[in-house]
């Protein structure tokens, strides 16, 4: 079904390396508290070990479906949760960088973004059952042809979510771009009480190290929703899918260098001691000012 035999020793490295990660990840959320890695860092990381250790089952057994199937979907939905997991940090950057620099609060930038991943989730989800009940009618790993039809739909429905995806991650730049822009500037899109500081303002390093993460996770992360939307366009079984080296590069090693980016830089070296803005912040007139703002200025 692949059109080629997946090299073991490379599949026993990504097994290796996504453990590793996934394991930090799980062990960091409780030791900073951050229990909301377990749903979005470590189950991606969770997902990408049993796709691997599918892709490695199929070196060994290679006609085989169950691990095909297996390996295609959990590795199309395994970045989703993760991306989940940059929208939140933006959101505890922008509490502390400023919530004056941000067109809505934290909490609507998770729920907005957050809620179109799930989407996204569900879209490739449904794509790739159906995709995977339409080979199993089949049974037949050597009819390439018929698996290539029975997998069109399914392939077009993940192609959809992809694309999808693709566009809330580009959306998620923008946001997070003007609110730097704004920083960077100084130019507070809305006022709120006790503005920063120019010297406050000049010494959040630590927050300038997870906007550097944030920008190198992203930037793997669309390199291979775009190798994905690629893929998909030219067919289940086009050129690209049938090439292992493609999927290695652009879906195993963008995931690889995102998860490990998240470890090295990660969130609970720097928001260990991220302030209860709840107390010094009131929501909701900050929301009614910056709707003001939008509205005055569009």
């Amino acid at each position: 079904p692949y059109n080629y035999v997946p090299t073991q020793w490379i599949c026993v490295t990504f097994v290796a390396l996504f453990s590793i990660n996934t394991v930090l990840h799980f062990y960091r959320s409780f030791k900073f508290r951050m229990w909301w890695l377990i749903p979005t860092a470590v189950v991606a990381g969770f997902l990408e070990i049993l796709g691997w250790s599918a892709r490695l089952w199929s070196s060994v057994s290679p006609r085989l479906l169950t691990p095909f199937e297996l390996q295609w979907v959990v590795t199309i939905l395994a970045p989703t949760p993760f991306l989940a997991a940059n929208f939140l940090i933006l959101g505890k950057i922008i509490i502390r960088l400023g919530l004056q620099y941000s067109r809505l609060l934290p909490r609507l930038y998770a729920l907005i973004f957050c809620t179109l991943d799930v989407i996204c989730l569900i879209i490739q989800a449904a794509g790739g059952v159906i995709a995977v009940n339409k080979v199993n009618q089949n049974q037949n790993p050597d009819k390439v042809c018929v698996l290539t039809l029975s997998m069109l739909q399914g392939c077009n429905i993940v192609l959809a979510g992809v694309t999808v995806q693709s566009c809330v991650m580009a959306l998620y730049v923008f946001c997070a771009g003007e609110f730097l822009l704004h920083f960077l500037n100084d130019t507070p899109i809305c006022k709120i009480s006790a503005p920063a500081s120019e010297e406050k303002r000049c010494t959040k390093v630590m927050e300038w190290n997870l906007v550097l993460g944030l920008v190198i996770q992203t930037f793997y992360l669309f390199v291979r929703s775009t190798y994905r939307t690629i893929e998909f366009s030219n067919g289940c079984s086009g050129p690209i899918t049938s090439t292992q080296a493609y999927v290695n590069v652009f879906d195993g090693l963008m995931m690889t260098i995102a998860m490990c980016t998240l470890n090295l830089i990660h969130p609970g070296f720097f928001l260990a001691e991220t302030p209860q803005v709840t107390e010094s912040v009131d929501w909701p007139r900050h929301y009614s000012a910056c709707m003001s703002c939008a509205t005055s200025s569009g």
